[in-house]
C-alpha cells in the first residue's frame, strides 16, 4: 500500500536528450528518478534474450563466484544476482554507452563520471527472495562533494507491486542512525513511508546509493531482470576511494569502448552519440581497448 504523498515525476527519454534541471532537482531532493522509454525495439529484445541466458544458468545452479543466491523464508535457495555483466553479455557493453543516460549522469556528476559497478539482479517467477530495506553504500566519511553517487537500473521486464522496487523518498539525506534503525528494527517488510515504483520493459530508475529501498518476498510474482550500473564522480573516487586510481583509468577506457561499440550497432543509427570528455587529471589522451571487462573490485581496493 502506498504510504507517501509524493507526486511522482517521470521523464520520457523518447522526447528529450537528457534530464532537465527540474528533473535533476527532483532526483537530488528525493533520491530517485523514473525515466521511461530508454531502451526500445531491437536493443531491448537483444538484452532480454542475452540476460535470459544468465538467468537460466543461475536457476540451474552454479559454483561460479559471480552468481549470488538468497534464502527465502521457507529455507529455499533462490538465484538473485550475477556480477560483472559487462564481461558476460555483448549487449550490456553497448548499453553502457547509452547517450541519454550518460548525458544525464554528467548533468549530475560532471564530466569526470566513472562506471564503477555492473550487475544483473533477478526476481525469479513465483519464488523471489525478499530484499530487506537497505542502502547500497554510504558516502565516504568526510566527503562534502555534492555530486551524488547513484545506480542506473535498466528494467528488462515489467514490475508491478508484487515485484517492483519500493523506496523511501528523501531517505538518502537521513542520518546513519535513523537509516540503521529503519533497516534493522522491523521484523517484516514494512511499507510505512515508502512508495512503489512500477516499471515497464525498457524503463530506468536512477537511485542514490544512500536511498533506503528494497522489495518484499514474491509469491506469484513475474520474472524481473534489472541491469545495474553504478556511477561515481572521479573527484570523489580519487580522493576517497574505495578503488585505486589505476581502477578509475581502466574503467574510463571501458566507457570509451562502450561508446564506440554503441556507435557501431544496428539499432543506434539515429542516435547522437555521447561525447566523453573527462578533464584535468582524468583526461585520457588516447583511449585504448580494454584488456578485459571484468576488473574484480577486490583486486583494486585501496589498502
Amino acid at each position: 500500500m502506498k504510504s507517501s504523498n509524493l507526486s511522482l515525476l517521470e521523464v520520457d527519454a523518447s522526447i528529450q536528450e537528457s534530464i532537465t534541471e527540474e528533473q535533476a532537482q527532483f532526483f537530488l531532493d528525493n533520491g530517485f528518478l523514473v525515466i521511461r522509454n530508454v531502451i526500445v525495439g531491437e536493443e531491448l529484445q537483444l538484452l532480454q534474450k542475452q540476460t535470459m541466458k544468465l538467468v537460466e544458468q543461475g536457476i540451474a545452479g552454479t559454483d561460479d563466484e559471480d552468481y549470488l543466491y538468497r534464502v527465502r523464508k521457507s529455507g529455499e535457495r533462490a538465484y538473485w544476482r550475477t556480477e560483472y555483466v559487462l564481461d558476460k553479455l555483448e549487449g550490456t557493453k553497448a548499453l553502457l554507452g547509452h547517450p541519454f543516460i550518460l548525458r544525464s549522469v554528467e548533468k549530475l556528476q560532471g564530466p569526470n563520471l566513472i562506471p564503477t559497478w555492473d550487475s544483473l539482479v533477478v526476481k525469479i517467477p513465483g519464488q523471489a527472495a525478499s530484499v530487506p530495506w537497505h542502502r547500497d553504500a554510504t558516502v565516504p566519511e568526510g566527503c562534502s562533494n555534492p555530486r551524488p553517487i547513484f545506480n542506473v537500473d535498466f528494467y528488462m521486464d515489467a514490475a508491478d507491486e508484487k515485484s517492483c522496487l519500493w523506496v523511501i523518498p528523501g531517505s538518502h539525506r537521513w542520518e546513519n542512525s535513523r537509516a540503521e534503525e529503519r533497516c534493522s528494527s522491523r521484523a517484516d517488510f514494512d511499507f510505512s513511508e515508502a512508495v512503489p515504483v512500477p516499471m515497464n520493459p525498457g524503463d530506468v530508475i536512477f537511485h542514490n546509493i544512500q536511498l533506503l529501498h528494497g522489495s518484499p518476498e514474491g509469491d506469484g510474482n513475474s520474472l524481473r531482470r534489472t541491469i545495474y550500473y553504478e556511477f561515481r564522480a572521479g573527484e570523489i573516487e580519487a580522493e576517497f576511494g574505495p578503488h585505486t586510481l589505476e581502477y578509475l583509468t581502466l574503467k574510463q577506457h571501458v566507457l570509451f569502448d562502450a561508446i564506440n561499440r554503441r556507435s557501431n550497432t544496428s539499432y543506434t543509427a539515429s542516435e547522437k552519440p555521447y561525447e566523453y570528455r573527462p578533464a584535468g587529471a582524468f583526461r585520457i589522451a588516447e583511449p585504448r581497448k580494454p584488456e578485459t571487462y571484468r576488473y574484480a573490485h577486490h583486486q583494486y581496493w585501496r589498502s
